[in-house]
């Protein structure tokens, strides 16, 4: 088929409080919107949120947010503008000829040689949610089961009947805003860690306020119990976006979480370390899961030789075809693997659902796991629900601190092949 068509466009949506992590602060996301359509009048249209924070701190440094945003915006741009009038067989293969022009696009666009493939990657992603759109729409697939390549099968064999929502406890969340997520059913804390307290990027003053957090946290919950873990107790997930600069400072965080009885408690510690550090963490007493590091198979492999022993999926982060690529990779080596949050918004959260319910439980737990964390942010939630087709279901969202997921879900597929007229209305605002 040839993509005769292609738009795009976007929409601002505020956060009511500020997200904290990785030493700074965000305060609204861009929601991007693209179209594709062929020769035949079948449609794919994509929707997905801009990181640049998360996925590359450097860009997010040396701009003003909306500066940081427009970069991001220009390599989607560029995207759809290369997809029009080419000819579309199949989203993995196009992809993979359009990733690395569009890390090269965004190297120049930013000036940065050092340009972390995240940041392409977080760009072209409704891209790729446009082009398996119009793939299903083409070949008549109405099931996410059947856009599983036949290589990413044998992980994607669960069929999950609850999945533990995981939310997100930022810098800026008081004692008594977890203790309220514990009393809403929460048990599974995503802890940011890592933070700059003071402004000036001092690695032990890092370290003092990432103990104290986690003494707090643990003082708070550690009485608390749940029936959806092998021990009982209510887990914790550490995640540094790579702000530790040395296995000795992070070993020192894991014994004084030792000392007061957590470190038990953690079963995943994501991204501890810059991804260009190359170190063998294969004796570090808790799971280290890498996310931001893992662009590819290729990194995959390499995180997998070095010690690492899980992998946070990002389908809504790094396009539904990069995740199918590393899927496979994992799965061949064993590494769990869970789907982390971008603070998408619900329809987002289906695509990332789609794949956290047919993943095995992460070692240690009874349940899958989905982190989702944009109802905790964004100013706009209720509005933004509706612009799902089925942001109303009942498996849309998370009551007692589970996603439940029955039949429906999975005979809709979370509703990410319905029409989307609000994000089609976004792509003719450009």
């Amino acid at each position: 088929m040839i993509l005769s068509k292609t738009a795009m466009g976007f929409e601002r949506e505020p956060y009511f409080t500020p997200f904290g992590f990785k030493g700074g602060y965000c305060y609204e996301s861009w929601q991007v919107a693209v179209s594709l359509e062929n020769e035949l009048g079948e449609k794919g249209v994509g929707q997905s949120c801009q990181g640049v924070l998360w996925s590359d701190a450097q860009v997010f440094a040396g701009h003003s947010a909306s500066g940081g945003n427009s970069l991001m915006l220009m390599i989607t741009d560029f995207a759809v503008q290369w997809l029009k009038g080419r000819e579309f067989a199949d989203p993995i293969q196009t992809m993979e000829e359009l990733y690395p022009l569009a890390y090269e696009y965004g190297q120049t666009i930013t000036g940065l040689k050092t340009l972390r493939k995240t940041f392409a990657l977080n760009a072209l992603v409704p891209v790729d949610f446009a082009l398996w759109r119009l793939y299903a729409a083409h070949h008549g697939i109405s099931s996410f089961d059947g856009l599983i390549p036949a290589f990413a099968k044998p992980a994607l064999a669960a069929r999950q009947e609850k999945l533990a929502a995981i939310p997100l406890v930022t810098y800026a969340l008081d004692m008594d805003a977890v203790g309220k997520l514990v009393e809403e059913g929460a048990f599974f804390m995503k802890i940011k860690i890592g933070s700059d307290p003071e402004g000036d990027n001092d690695p032990d003053k890092m370290l003092a306020w990432d103990k104290q957090r986690i003494t707090d946290i643990h003082t708070k919950l550690a009485g608390l119990t749940t029936p959806y873990t092998k021990n009982g107790r209510i887990p914790y997930y550490l995640d540094a976006n790579g702000r530790y600069d040395s296995k000795d400072r992070m070993m020192r965080l894991l014994d004084h979480a030792d000392s007061i009885g957590a470190l038990e408690r953690i079963i995943i510690f994501e991204e501890p370390f810059p991804e260009d550090m190359e170190l063998d963490v294969s004796d570090v007493p808790v799971r280290l899961a890498a996310d931001e590091s893992a662009h590819s198979s290729d990194d995959v492999r390499r995180l997998l030789d070095m010690g690492y022993s899980a992998l946070a999926l990002k389908p809504i982060a790094k396009t539904l075809s990069m995740t199918f690529k590393i899927l496979r990779e994992a799965h061949a080596r064993s590494a769990p693997c869970f789907c982390a949050d971008l603070t998408v918004g619900p329809l987002s959260i289906d695509w990332n659902k789609n794949v956290a319910a047919r993943l095995a439980p992460l070692p240690g737990m009874t349940v899958g796991a989905l982190e989702s964390n944009g109802h905790q942010y964004y100013a706009n939630w209720e509005a933004m629900k509706t612009y799902h087709p089925m942001g109303g279901a009942s498996w849309a969202g998370a009551r007692g601190g589970l996603f439940v997921l029955g039949d429906d879900f999975y005979t809709h597929s979370g509703g990410v092949f319905e029409d989307l007229p609000h994000y089609e209305q976004v792509t003719k605002t450009m």
